[in-house]
């Protein structure tokens, strides 16, 4: 135990330690009829070479507060009170008393703080190299001239593991993937070896490999330069991976603030509690336990035999062949009824373009689609545009972003009904008492139906989207990335929404994700694909626990586990081709 003077030398340690301090820090935006309290009494301190995450759903508060450590806040919002002190040898810096276009705070934004963006398509130039903007933000916090900054630019694209930097840096962001984007956005966040990292939700857009090498990165560039870093995220899994201390925000107030042992095993606050059940864990299959009979031995009601996807493959105007490109190579597989077959592999494996030849939005290259769900089967490759019509009545998708999938100049009662006046089956009061049946089914208030989308959250935008994928009766539902964009409270809600639906409804679901935890979550049987193979299928038991394929290996490893004491991201096992 220790004495006294023992916790006050540790005490003192860990102050030394602290670069940046957030005391009752309050964020007010100006609305048209009232003032939003974004933040309130915030209190925070940043530790060299530690890792505070900032987590909380999506509306918390998490964004703005660390957008306003650098003084970056919308035109309508104001700091209305506190302080952020940041640590100098000449004495503490206020940054939230310094002019917005002062000289001193432009010198702090990506000099002495650095900060990675959710989006980097939305933060990178399209029109400009990946070189010329990161030599834009050396330059900006050095003396160095052009050929200097260029060299120092290679040098960071290398830091951040981009192949071939030296070439690299001379692309245009539209050549570059999600991840390498991301590495990219990192690289000019260390281009003047700031002393604070502000990483806001950096692998959100990512698949879980991707996710794991961004995060893995991140965690070794910070160790090796010393940083302090502000990680915000809401998924309690990557937390468990990469914080030493975790702060939860809940409607812009800090509610619990911890090691993070002591928020994972301790928890004290009821939101932490709740964070805590909402996340999806590998272990966890909800399936089993809601279904009424295993699918197996039930009839096929939808088969792809060798379907394959050629791009490019065309002859050039000399005659020779162009490059081609197998988005997807021989694919074949069965669904039966009743049954959820989960789609699971890296972003460009092909599941999407998989799911798009099912329902013939995109035309197969080769191979065969027969949906049993009628009388006599059907040849969905050969339908005609009238037969396809009337085979997207029985099988119907759920789009990965809800918010671009809804017309945003259409109420919900519009949003709803539309298939249902495409198909000229219902119109007036039965068309309206359809759509609020349909509302009540997900769980909506039939009152909301005269809204627009805008005026829903992300998760009640799903569900609308759940809404209108069931007004046919349709009897299977292919969701492609149904979850990916949502916070993982509202994911676990929709993933037991749909199963709760297919038991009612008794639906057979083709369930696309990159994530073979939520897949194992919610499905019977589990398809990995990997550059546009088919390489496993199996059981989602049997592919999440006995995996053959290194590739499977690689997924299941790349998965994070909310447990701090039994980490595998960081510990994962590499797939190399």
């Amino acid at each position: 135990m220790l004495t006294s003077p023992e916790v006050t030398a540790r005490t003192a340690d860990l102050d030394e330690d602290v670069v940046l301090e957030v005391q009752d820090l309050s964020l007010d935006f100006r609305l048209r009829t009232e003032v939003l309290h974004a933040a309130r009494n915030v209190n925070l301190k940043l530790r060299r070479g530690k890792t505070l995450c900032l987590v909380g759903e999506s509306g918390s508060g998490k964004s703005v507060t660390a957008r306003a450590l650098m003084h970056i806040i919308d035109r309508n919002g104001a700091i209305a009170g506190g302080r952020i002190l940041l640590k100098d040898q000449k004495g503490d810096i206020d940054i939230a008393t310094l002019d917005e276009r002062g000289k001193e705070l432009l010198s702090i934004r990506g000099g002495r703080i650095g900060l990675i963006f959710q989006e980097p398509m939305s933060s990178l130039s399209p029109v400009h190299t990946i070189g010329s903007q990161i030599i834009e933000a050396v330059r900006l916090h050095s003396r160095m001239n052009k050929s200097e900054a260029r060299e120092r630019t290679i040098d960071l694209l290398r830091q951040v593991e981009i192949p071939n930097p030296d070439k690299m840096v001379d692309r245009y962001t539209f050549e570059f993937s999600g991840g390498m984007r991301q590495r990219a956005m990192i690289a000019m966040a260390l281009a003047s070896d700031p002393d604070i990292l502000i990483a806001d939700e950096p692998t959100t857009a990512l698949d879980v490999t991707t996710q794991a090498e961004i995060l893995d990165l991140i965690k070794r560039l910070q160790e090796s330069r010393g940083m302090a870093m502000l990680l915000i995220t809401h998924d309690m899994g990557v937390v468990a991976e990469v914080a030493d201390e975790v702060a939860v925000m809940h409607f812009g107030r800090i509610v619990e603030f911890g090691s993070v042992d002591e928020i994972f095993y301790t928890p004290r606050h009821a939101y932490t509690q709740r964070l805590l059940d909402s996340t999806v864990k590998l272990e966890q299959n909800r399936r089993a336990a809601t279904r009424v009979e295993t699918p197996v031995g039930q009839e096929i009601i939808l088969s792809a035999r060798n379907l394959t996807k050629v791009y490019g493959a065309t002859k050039g105007w000399l005659g020779g062949n162009s490059f081609a490109l197998k988005a997807v190579d021989d694919v074949s597989f069965d669904l039966r009824a009743g049954e959820n077959l989960g789609i699971v592999g890296e972003s460009g494996s092909g599941k999407t373009t998989l799911g798009r030849m099912l329902l013939r939005t995109v035309e197969p290259t080769s191979g065969d689609v027969t949906f049993f769900g009628q009388e006599a089967p059907v040849d969905v490759t050969g339908l005609s545009k009238r037969g396809l019509r009337d085979f997207h009545r029985q099988v119907r998708l759920v789009f990965q972003d809800p918010f671009a999938s809804l017309n945003p100049r259409m109420t919900v009662r519009d949003i709803v009904g539309d298939p249902l006046v495409v198909a000229s089956t219902l119109s007036g009061k039965a068309l309206d008492d359809r759509v609020a049946e349909l509302l009540e089914l997900v769980g909506l208030d039939p009152a909301m139906r005269e809204r627009y989308p805008h005026a829903f959250s992300g998760g009640q935008r799903q569900r609308i989207g759940i809404a209108r994928a069931l007004a046919l009766d349709p009897r299977i539902i292919i969701a492609d990335e149904a979850t990916a964009a949502l916070d993982v409270s509202i994911r676990a809600q929709i993933l037991d929404l749909l199963l709760s639906i297919q038991k009612r409804l008794d639906l057979s679901f083709i369930f696309i994700s990159h994530d073979i935890s939520v897949v194992r979550y919610f499905c019977d049987r589990v398809a990995v694909m990997h550059r546009g193979k088919l390489v496993e299928l199996g059981t989602a038991e049997q592919i999440c626990t006995a995996p053959r394929e290194a590739y499977t290996k690689s997924l299941i490893s790349a998965v994070p586990n909310p447990d701090p004491r039994n980490k595998r991201m960081m510990h994962r096992t590499r797939f190399r081709a």
